[in-house]
C-alpha cells in the first residue's frame, strides 16, 4: 500500500498562483530599475543643430556659474552641511578653491568688483567676496537666486509657501521685503524688455514682479522651472527635475522651444562671452557648453 500522500488540487493551484505573483514582482522590480537606469543615464539630447559638450566634468552639484574676464569661471559647488563651496576654474583648466565651508551655496552673481553669493541651507547669510574677504549682507532663509543692479541687490528665497523677496539697498544696507508667501521661489533677473521675472519651482510658472503687486503669470505649465537668464534670443528656462529635465528657450515671438532635453537637475545658464552658453547641470556634476546653429552664432 503506497505511503503518498496527494496534494489537494486547490492548494497545487494556489502554490502555482503565488510563483506567478512572485515572478511578476520581479519582472516589475527590474523593469524599474531598468527604467530608472534609462533615465539617469540616457544622453542629452539637443535639438536641432544645437550642440553641447562636457567643459568641465567632476564640478559636485555645480549650480551657479559666473563668467570672469579672461575666460575663466567661477562655480558654486552645491553640497550640504558645510560642504559646499565656490570654485574658480581658469582657462586652461586648473581649479582653485575661493570659499568653503558653505551650505548649499546656490545662488551667485557679480556686483561692485566682487560676487555675491547665498546659501540654501537654513538662516544663512547672504555674503559679498571681495579680494578674497568675505562680508556678510544680510540674513534670509534658503535665500537661492541673486540679481544686482545699480544700488539694488535682489534675493530670493526657495521656501515652500512661505518664501520672501528682498531689495538690499548698497548705499545704506536697508533691507526690505518685496513679496511674501512665495511657494518655492528660485530664480529673479531682469529681462532685456525691462520685465522683472521670478520663478516659482512648485506652481511651475514664471511671474512677472508688477508695480501693482498682482505679479500675473507670464509662463505656466512648467516642469520644476528654476534659473532664468534673458538675452537677444529670449528666456531661457532651466528646469530643476532630476529626470528628463529640460532646457527651454522661450522666443521673442513668444514660442516655447526645447534646446536641450534628458538633463539632470540643471541648474544656471550663463552666456560664455564667445558665442556659446554655460549650463550647469548639478545632477551629473559637470558643465556644459552650447553651442548654437553656426548661422545664428552671433
Amino acid at each position: 500500500m503506497s505511503n503518498v500522500t496527494a496534494i489537494p488540487a486547490s492548494r497545487g493551484q494556489f502554490s502555482k498562483t503565488l510563483r506567478l505573483v512572485l515572478w511578476l514582482l520581479i519582472l516589475l522590480l527590474v523593469a524599474t530599475l531598468a527604467f530608472f537606469a534609462w533615465q539617469s543615464f540616457y544622453p542629452v539630447q539637443a535639438a536641432g543643430q544645437w550642440s553641447y559638450r562636457v567643459i568641465h566634468g567632476d564640478v559636485p552639484k555645480a549650480a551657479a556659474l559666473v563668467v570672469m574676464d579672461g575666460g575663466g569661471l567661477m562655480v558654486s559647488q552645491e553640497l550640504r552641511d558645510g560642504r559646499g563651496s565656490i570654485v574658480r576654474i581658469a582657462g586652461d583648466g586648473q581649479r582653485e578653491s575661493v570659499v568653503s565651508g558653505l551650505s548649499k551655496p546656490d545662488g551667485m552673481i557679480s556686483a561692485r568688483g566682487g560676487w555675491v553669493f547665498s546659501q540654501e541651507e537654513g538662516a544663512a547669510a547672504v555674503n559679498f567676496l571681495l579680494q578674497g574677504k568675505v562680508t556678510e549682507l544680510f540674513h534670509g532663509s534658503n535665500v537661492q537666486g541673486l540679481w544686482n543692479e545699480g544700488d539694488h541687490l535682489y534675493a530670493i528665497e526657495d521656501r515652500h509657501a512661505n518664501g520672501r523677496l528682498f531689495r538690499y539697498t548698497w548705499s545704506d544696507q536697508s533691507l526690505v521685503v518685496l513679496r511674501d508667501g512665495l511657494d518655492e521661489a528660485e530664480s529673479i533677473i531682469r529681462c532685456t524688455d525691462s520685465r522683472m521675472l521670478y520663478t516659482e519651482k512648485d506652481k511651475g510658472v514664471v511671474r512677472h514682479l508688477s508695480e501693482d503687486g498682482s505679479d500675473p503669470i507670464v509662463f505656466a505649465n512648467l516642469n520644476q522651472p528654476t534659473f532664468l537668464m534673458c538675452d537677444q534670443r529670449g528666456l531661457w528656462i532651466s528646469e530643476d527635475s532630476t529626470h528628463r529635465a529640460r532646457l527651454l528657450l522661450i522666443g521673442n515671438d513668444g514660442v516655447q522651444r526645447t534646446i536641450l532635453s534628458f538633463l539632470k537637475a540643471p541648474q544656471s545658464i550663463v552666456a560664455s562671452g564667445r558665442g556659446t552658453y554655460l549650463l550647469a547641470e548639478g545632477g551629473r556634476n559637470r558643465v556644459l557648453e552650447l553651442t548654437p546653429p553656426s548661422d545664428q552664432a552671433r
